[in-house]
């Protein structure tokens, strides 16, 4: 069921239809769920856009915040030096430009923006899920070649290349036969 967002007054409004993940909070902020790696709030009450990292901190939540801001900074979205970290750990944060003519809504452009660049990333956090799929399937149903079946090993009193009769002298530095 689609989820009507509105931002802003309506008046002589063109209708853009966009799909993504999103939800509205209580105070108006527009918080969007699609991308892989970080959630996006577009705030625009306070014209800002807050990228916050999904689960962890890590180097690629750190690059894709800042494909963000770096995308909706060359757009002419953000002012570039309010681009910085916010005040949640791993947010990074950015004003959006206040508009010269009346009818273009900031807030709205960002939002566009922001759905181009989801869809821009789309393909690689897809295809990021799918290898760690592919992984999880092949530990769980390994081909017949990878795999042995219950009973297939043969026993034997000695297994592997570690035998417990050997004790390796830290000192010495050579291998004593131990009975």
């Amino acid at each position: 069921m689609p989820v009507v967002i509105k931002i802003g007054p309506e008046a002589n409004a063109k209708k853009v239809r966009l799909e993504i993940d999103a939800r509205q909070s209580l105070n108006g902020d527009v918080m969007i769920f699609d991308h892989g790696d970080i959630d996006i709030v577009l705030s625009p009450s306070t014209n800002k856009v807050v990228a916050f990292p999904k689960e962890t901190m890590s180097d690629m939540v750190y690059g894709a915040q800042n494909r963000l801001m770096t995308q909706l900074f060359k757009k002419g979205v953000l002012v570039p030096e309010s681009i910085q970290a916010g005040s949640y750990f791993g947010a990074l944060e950015g004003s959006i430009q206040e508009s010269a003519n009346p009818d273009i809504n900031g807030a709205k452009l960002a939002l566009i923006n922001i759905s181009q660049f989801i869809e821009e990333e789309r393909p690689y956090f897809e295809n990021k899920e799918a290898i760690i799929s592919m992984t999880d399937d092949e530990l769980i149903h390994p081909e017949n070649e990878d795999s042995t079946e219950l009973g297939e090993v043969p026993q034997s009193t000695e297994k592997g290349s570690m035998r417990r009769q050997f004790v390796r002298d830290p000192y010495a530095l050579n291998y004593i036969y131990t009975v």
